[in-house]
């Protein structure tokens, strides 16, 4: 007797983004077509070549931020703010949502719940040295490095280092909910989300949990972190309409936005969410996954997008309807752009009729948070019926022979998001409007 699968359900979201912090807002600024790019507010732009970026603008970190809590939880949180910088402080946010909303209550088996975060590497904000650094300047005014094992480390904060862990959101959340199953963090920068998602749907499988929240925060609006990658990366060029800068896949694009967020979902075992009468948003049915690193003159971005792309499409075989869409990442760099849709041409080739959106054209990069924020954009659309067209897309580039989401597209009854790191590491997500 054949045994039926585990299905995969998806019964709770939620996010701190640059569109908003709640579903409702994200979608009705998806919808209406509003950017979450503006002028940066958080983080002196003086010395940098732009000043806007996709900011998460109403995240301030208090506790009003994390959702309806119970006093406890209020309580637990507050007490270890000090030790959770606006990354870390993010996901908690995103994730505590998302439980909220899935409305899993007091009483599930906490042996059966787990937690798989996906993260970028955090970097510590320059303000935790100022005292010990200050502690070191000589009397003609230099920093004097040798001086600062025995003066300048000691004014440090002892426990500065929990603040910026990237496996700390994953430890905040499971804590805070007493999940003592599976858990596990992330840290392959965009590919994080859907890595993350592929390996909770693993562990629900084989029947090591019953519930697992996955999520992934990551913010590039950050003093240290903007100006390294001013140096490495190419960005956007600055415009007196600040919406106007993320251009993903267009002729005119010169580069990518930085932006921030975190996104969170609950997974639960398809039996195990209708045990409870759980609303179900989603059901993952394909996963895929490629690494190829760079060698040569391959184009091993492409190689390693499109592998992920079919390895999604075969993982959800028959299940996979006859209307869908695809959710590409568009970093808006020229020739990262070209390798990725030259992957979707590939992949796509027996399915001209896929539609493809991408919400980066609406919030910029959010690192490790983008595949997280995307997937959600992509739930709500198949729920509300429609699909959000790429922003900014004027005259798409040469490269593209695929069909661009236009506010007339339909989302189908299922989506494929694509996520990948600029180092060759590729990971994509079937999931199926329930």
């Amino acid at each position: 007797m054949a045994i039926e699968p585990v299905r995969i359900a998806i019964t709770g979201m939620g996010i701190v983004s640059p569109l908003g912090d709640d579903l409702e807002t994200l979608w009705a600024n998806l919808s209406t077509g509003k950017s979450g790019v503006a002028p940066i507010e958080l983080t002196p732009t003086d010395s940098l070549p732009f000043r806007s970026g996709g900011e998460a603008r109403g995240f301030d970190g208090k506790i009003d931020c994390y959702g309806d809590l119970d006093k406890k939880l209020q309580r637990s949180i507050k007490k270890n703010m000090k030790v959770m910088c606006r990354e870390i402080e993010m996901g908690v946010a995103a994730s505590q949502k998302a439980l909220i909303h899935c409305g899993l209550g007091p009483d599930r088996d906490a042996e059966r719940c787990g937690c798989l975060f996906g993260c970028d590497y955090i970097l510590t904000r320059p303000e935790e040295f100022v005292d010990g650094v200050e502690s070191c300047i000589s009397e003609s005014g230099k920093f004097d490095v040798s001086d600062w094992p025995n003066q300048g480390l000691y004014k440090v904060e002892p426990l500065w280092l929990l603040k910026y862990l990237p496996n700390m959101p994953n430890s905040h959340v499971s804590i805070y909910n007493d999940f003592r199953g599976p858990n596990n963090s992330i840290t392959v920068r965009e590919a994080s989300m859907n890595l993350a998602i592929a390996e909770s749907s693993s562990i629900i499988r084989r029947g090591a949990a019953d519930v697992m929240i996955v999520g992934a925060t990551g913010s590039r609006i950050h003093p240290l972190r903007m100006s390294h990658m001013t140096n490495i990366e190419k960005l956007a060029t600055e415009k007196d309409d600040p919406a106007a800068m993320a251009r993903p896949f267009d002729a005119a694009a010169d580069g990518m936005v930085l932006g921030e967020g975190a996104g969170a979902l609950v997974l639960e075992s398809w039996d195990h969410a209708q045990a409870r009468g759980a609303k179900i948003w989603g059901e993952v049915i394909g996963e895929g996954a490629a690494m190829i690193g760079p060698k040569g003159d391959r184009d091993f971005l492409r190689m390693a997008v499109a592998a992920s792309i079919k390895s999604a499409i075969a993982s959800a075989g028959e299940r996979l309807p006859k209307q869908w869409h695809l959710h590409a990442q568009g970093y808006s760099v020229p020739e990262i752009d070209k390798s990725e849709s030259l992957a979707i041409a590939d992949a796509l080739a027996t399915f001209p009729d896929v539609p493809v959106a991408c919400t980066k054209s609406y919030t910029g990069n959010l690192g490790a948070a983008s595949g997280a924020l995307e997937l959600i954009s992509s739930v709500l659309a198949m729920q509300h019926g429609q699909l959000f067209p790429i922003r900014n897309l004027d005259s798409a580039a040469d490269h593209v022979t695929w069909q661009p989401a236009t506010s007339q597209s339909a989302p189908g009854t299922a989506c494929l998001h694509s996520s990948f790191s600029q180092q060759g590491q590729a990971a994509s997500i079937v999931v199926a409007a329930a």
